[in-house]
């Protein structure tokens, strides 16, 4: 029997128990450590956890694997509070409130945004528009209220913008952790695509993080390398191959079009000048033919090369071909 080997980058202190594949999708019971003390939401007491887990199981979403949608399935546990009896839900560490999908799957999403909108993006991933919505306002909400570890070490970030609507002017500026390629995290999220947004993005680096920083990834657009120049002095700009393709074609397609302008337009009827019939691989029509259409009906058909003259034999045929 063949085997398969799968491997898991799974968050601290989360468990695998098993695993099961559905059809397209791949499934993943995890676990992780309840606590062992509570506070109470409806009368404020703090009291050794009463753990009760429901009979069903709950099922998020996480990062794809090998192009596939993958979820982590998990019993939802609750806490029961002895004194006012009020039961409520112990929320896992890899998820928030109200949601079906996890922390790093958020971030997921927010990095597929990077040159698409919503609906390409939910259109990948097989989810509503509305929730990738959701997931942005998360994200942006999150953004403002954290603050980046001072001691964390940051050598390579990006800044790009987010497109959160198809044909709407609404934008974010989003800041990545590159220093490691293979794991990159976003940092900070800001509303809008300006100098001020990326600013905003560059200034939850700590002074020292980013005198740190050794190169940054941006588009073509000059605000971002503008507060990247001035927030961070020891980085060198790093433009990504597909804004550069971009640029190109861009360029190529302009040059076509101010080259050709008849091309672009209506098309104008009437006879080419300037142009004879050997370059465009029209053959000269025989001396007295009429133009097609204009003979008199009953008329007499004009006379033509014969087809001998027509076609040049190099040589004589064999006379028992």
């Amino acid at each position: 029997m063949a085997r398969v080997t799968i491997e898991v980058d799974l968050p601290p202190d989360l468990t695998l128990i098993a695993y099961q594949r559905h059809g397209d999708g791949h499934g993943f019971e995890v676990s992780w450590p309840l606590p062992t003390r509570c506070r109470c939401d409806h009368c404020r007491r703090d009291e050794p956890a009463h753990l009760e887990f429901k009979d069903g199981v709950q099922v998020v979403r996480d990062l794809d694997l090998w192009g596939q949608p993958s979820f982590w399935i998990f019993r939802p546990a609750y806490h029961r509070c002895p004194y006012c009896g009020h039961r409520q839900h112990l929320i896992p560490p890899f998820k928030r409130k109200d949601t079906s999908y996890t922390y790093r799957f958020e971030q997921h999403v927010l990095r597929l945004l990077i040159g698409s909108n919503e609906e390409e993006v939910a259109r990948r991933l097989g989810i509503a528009a509305e929730t990738v919505g959701w997931i942005v306002r998360h994200q942006l909400a999150d953004a403002k209220a954290k603050d980046i570890d001072p001691q964390r070490v940051v050598t390579d970030v990006g800044i790009d913008e987010l497109s959160l609507k198809k044909r709407h002017k609404l934008y974010a500026t989003l800041l990545t952790d590159l220093t490691d390629p293979e794991r990159p995290e976003v940092l900070a999220v800001a509303d809008g695509r300006d100098e001020a947004a990326a600013g905003k993005c560059l200034e939850k680096l700590a002074p020292a993080q980013r005198q740190q920083v050794r190169s940054y990834r941006a588009d073509m657009a000059q605000a971002f390398h503008n507060a990247c120049r001035e927030l961070l002095p020891q980085a060198r700009p790093v433009v990504d191959r597909f804004h550069v393709a971009k640029k190109f074609n861009e360029a190529i397609d302009g040059q076509r079009k101010k080259n050709l302008p008849g091309v672009q337009g209506e098309a104008v009827q009437g006879g080419a000048t300037g142009v004879s019939l050997l370059a465009v691989g029209i053959p000269p029509q025989p001396a007295g033919a009429d133009p097609g259409g204009e003979a008199e009906a009953g008329g007499a058909v004009p006379a033509s090369a014969g087809a001998a003259d027509a076609a040049r034999v190099p040589g004589a045929l064999p006379e028992d071909l």
